[in-house]
C-alpha cells in the first residue's frame, strides 16, 4: 500500500480504519502551552483533549508545544511539515492494531530559536494552563535535599543571563519569565500542569519553578508559591520509543508519518481539581478528577513504576531485551506479585474506586503485552533517579514499621549490579543515566566496597547506615554475583 504523507489537506484521503479529527481545527485556539512534547504527552493529555473535540468540547484548548531541550528541535521540525497532526498507535496483546490522527496540538516552537514566540503564547490571556512533561529528572530537584539545585551551572548561568537582559533557556525560566510579565500586565497567571510520574508532582513543580524565580525576584517567588495553581496528578500509559517497526506499522494504514507514536490500551489520569482559570471538562473522557491524587499517585508509583524496575535490570541481566519476555516467565512474575502483595501495598492507603488486586493483575496483561514492545533499556535508564523515588520509599516506609523489604532490596541490588556495566556473558551494557559518571564509578568500587552505591546520601539516603539494610543488600550483591540473576530471583522466590 503506497503511504499518503500526513498533512491537513490529506486527512480527508486517508484510509476509511483511520480515525481522524471530527472537528474543524480552524476553530481550535490555543488554551495550553505544553512542554516536553514527547510520546508520552502525545498518547496521554494531547488524546483526551482530541477525544474532547471530537465531542464538540473544548476547542479553545488546543495544545502550543514548546521545547527548549536539543533533542526537541527534531519533534518540533517533524510536526510542522503534518501541520501538527501525528498518528496514535494502539496496539493490544493479541496483535489488533488501531490507528487514530491526533489533530489537538496546533502550534509549536523550540524555545532557543524563538524564545519571543514562546513568550507571547505564554503571556496570551487565553493561555490558562501550562502542563508539563519533562521526565522525572527534569524538576532540577537533588535528591538528597528535596530542593531545587540552585548550583547547577545551566541555571547559574540563566540567571545570570537574566540580569544582562537575555532570555529564558529552561522551562523554568520561560514559566516564571511568563509569570512575570503576566502580573505586570495585569493578567491572571496560568494554571501550571504536571503531568510527569513524580509524588506529588504539582507540589514539585511549585518548588522548582519558585526556587527558580527567588533566584531573580523574591517577590516573584511568593506570587508563584501563593497565586499560581498546581495541581497534583497521576498519569499513566506505556508509551514505548518510536521505532522502526511502529512506521512500518503505521504506513500499513496508509501513512507516511514521520513520528508517530505507539502506546498500549490501558489509560489513567486522576487530576486534582485546583484550577485558577478554568479547565477543559476532563471527566467527560474518564478522567477522575479528585481532591487528594496521593493516594493513586503512590499505588502506581510503588506498583507499576517499581514493578519497571524489578523487571528492568533483573530481566537484562538474565538476558531478555523486552519487557513482555519477562511477564511471560513465571520467575518474573512470582517476584512482581510478592514485591507487591507483601511489601509495596503495606505502604499504601486505601485507594477510593480502585481494586488494587485487579489493578495488579491488569499491570501483569500490561508488561506481557507483546506489541508495546517496551524494551528494558528504556525502563530501566535514569536509574539513579527512578530507583530514589520509586524503591526506596517502600524501603524505608517498611524499616520504620520493623520490616526488612529484601524484595525491594533486590531491586536496588540488580541495578547496583546491572551498574558495573558488563552482563553475565562478559559484553558490554549501556548505562544511560543523567548521573552515569557517579553511577559508574560507585558500581566499579562494589568488589571492594559492596555498599559503595547505597553509600550514596542523594540515591539512598541514610540507609546504608541502618544494618538491617547493610545486611542484606550486601548479601544479596555477593549472592547476584555468585549464582547469577536467575538463579538470584529463583532463591528470593524460594524464600517467600
Amino acid at each position: 500500500m503506497k503511504a499518503t504523507p500526513l498533512t491537513a489537506k490529506t486527512l480527508p484521503d486517508l484510509d476509511a480504519r483511520v480515525a481522524r479529527p471530527g472537528y474543524d481545527r480552524s476553530q481550535v485556539s490555543v488554551g495550553i502551552v505544553h512542554f516536553g512534547v514527547g510520546g508520552f504527552h502525545r498518547a496521554h493529555q494531547a488524546m483526551y483533549l482530541d477525544t474532547l473535540m471530537n465531542e464538540g468540547k473544548a476547542l479553545d484548548w488546543g495544545v502550543f508545544g514548546v521545547g527548549v531541550m536539543p533533542s526537541d528541535r527534531a519533534m518540533g521540525e517533524a510536526l510542522a511539515k503534518q501541520d501538527h497532526l501525528y498518528t496514535l498507535l494502539v496496539k493490544d496483546g493479541h496483535g489488533n492494531l488501531d490507528a487514530r490522527v491526533i489533530g489537538s496540538i496546533v502550534g509549536y516552537a523550540y524555545a532557543p530559536d524563538d524564545p519571543q514566540r514562546v513568550l507571547d503564547v505564554l503571556t496570551a490571556p487565553t493561555t490558562r494552563i501550562v502542563s508539563l512533561t519533562v521526565t522525572e529528572g527534569g524538576y532540577n530537584i537533588d535528591n538528597t535535599t528535596g530542593e531545587f539545585d540552585v548550583s547547577n551551572p545551566v541555571i547559574v548561568d540563566e540567571v545570570a543571563g537574566f540580569a544582562s537582559g537575555k532570555p529564558p533557556v529552561t522551562m523554568y525560566g520561560y514559566v516564571a519569565e511568563a509569570l512575570r510579565l503576566r502580573q505586570e500586565r495585569g493578567i491572571a497567571p496560568f494554571t501550571v500542569m504536571s503531568c510527569d510520574n513524580i509524588q506529588s508532582n504539582g507540589e514539585v513543580a511549585r518548588s522548582a519553578i519558585a526556587s527558580f524565580a527567588g533566584l531573580v525576584s523574591p517577590a516573584l517567588a511568593e506570587h508563584i508559591r501563593h497565586e499560581v495553581p498546581f495541581p497534583n496528578a497521576m498519569v499513566d500509559r506505556i508509551t514505548p520509543v518510536t521505532t522502526p517497526d511502529v512506521l512500518e506499522a503505521v504506513a500499513s494504514f496508509g501513512i507516511d508519518d514521520a513520528w508517530p507514536v505507539a502506546c498500549e490500551p490501558f489509560t489513567q489520569w486522576v487530576l486534582q481539581d485546583s484550577f485558577g482559570s478554568g479547565r477543559p471538562p476532563f471527566e467527560d473522557v474518564g478522567v477522575q478528577l479528585v481532591d487528594d491524587v496521593e493516594p493513586y499517585e503512590l499505588m502506581k508509583l510503588r506498583l507499576l513504576n517499581a514493578g519497571h524496575q524489578a523487571i528492568a535490570y533483573a530481566g537484562h541481566l538474565v538476558g531478555y531485551t523486552y519487557a513482555h519476555e519477562t511477564a511471560a516467565d513465571p520467575l518474573f512474575v512470582q517476584f512482581l506479585r510478592d514485591y507487591w502483595n507483601h511489601e509495596a501495598r503495606l505502604t499504601l492507603a486505601p485507594v477510593e474506586g480502585i481494586d488494587v488486586d485487579e489493578y495488579c493483575d491488569t499491570l501483569i496483561e500490561r508488561f506481557a503485552n507483546p506489541q508495546v514492545r517496551d524494551t528494558l533499556a528504556r525502563l530501566g535508564s535514569y536509574g539513579s533517579d527512578r530507583i530514589p523515588k520509586f524503591v526506596v520509599p517502600v524501603i524505608r516506609h517498611n524499616l520504620a514499621a520493623g520490616l526488612v523489604s529484601t524484595r525491594a532490596i533486590a531491586i536496588a541490588v540488580t541495578w547496583a549490579r546491572y551498574a558495573e556495566a558488563v552482563d553475565e556473558q562478559g559484553a558490554p551494557i549501556t548505562v544511560v543515566d543523567v548521573e552515569k559518571d557517579e553511577v559508574l564509578s560507585r558500581a566499579s568500587r562494589q568488589t571492594d566496597d559492596p555498599l559503595a552505591l547505597a553509600r550514596s546520601t542523594r540515591w539512598f539516603g541514610d540507609l546504608a547506615d541502618d544494618p538491617r539494610f547493610a545486611e542484606v543488600y550486601t548479601a544479596q550483591l555477593a549472592l547476584i554475583h555468585e549464582v547469577g540473576a536467575r538463579e538470584f530471583l529463583t532463591i528470593l522466590n524460594k524464600s517467600a
